[in-house]
């Protein structure tokens, strides 16, 4: 598999991919309703931060993504994706360590992102690079925004948590 930074011409096959991936997450209870994409502004907003990397599958075709943005001293790690028959194969691990590493690169202090709590390829997953549940007071504003705003969207709160990575 060939992973690369992304393009503005990717945004379509990128869209493509969490869709699909949708119904992994159904099945795993972490979301219900209409599956949904991150929007060609959001996706800018990562490639914007040179954050933005795709996995190539055999016929060059996007099979999965993951996207973030600097915030403050941090990484945010936006969303990551793979389609469904690509999946448990090391990719999510390599698209997240490909931002990792830049992270550190730039000399930035860790990374953060929500999640899923209870579905073992999310914040389980997460865990085994070193990020941790903040909760309570150790939960900072941005991150408490970004989960509230999930949570208006229409995700469960009680499943929905906010995880950071010191470097």
């Amino acid at each position: 598999m060939l992973l690369r930074p992304a393009r503005s011409d990717d945004f379509d096959s990128i869209q493509k991919v969490e869709i699909a991936s949708f119904s992994t997450l159904q099945k795993a209870g972490a979301i219900d309703g209409t599956p949904s994409s991150s929007t060609t502004a959001q996706l800018q907003h990562y490639l914007d931060h040179a954050l933005l990397y795709v996995a190539c599958g055999p016929t060059g075709a996007t099979v999965g993504f993951c996207g973030g943005y600097v915030a403050g001293r941090f990484l945010h790690v936006g969303e990551m994706d793979v389609l469904p028959g690509f999946q448990r194969r090391g990719l999510g691990r390599r698209l997240l360590t490909i931002l990792l590493d830049e992270a550190r690169a730039r000399m930035l202090d860790g990374a953060t992102l929500t999640t899923d709590r209870f579905a073992p390829f999310n914040a389980p997953f997460y865990a085994t690079f070193g990020f941790r549940v903040l909760e309570g007071n150790h939960l900072p504003e941005r991150l408490r925004k970004i989960l509230d705003a999930e949570i208006e969207s229409g995700l469960d709160r009680t499943r929905r948590v906010g995880m950071a990575l010191r470097f």
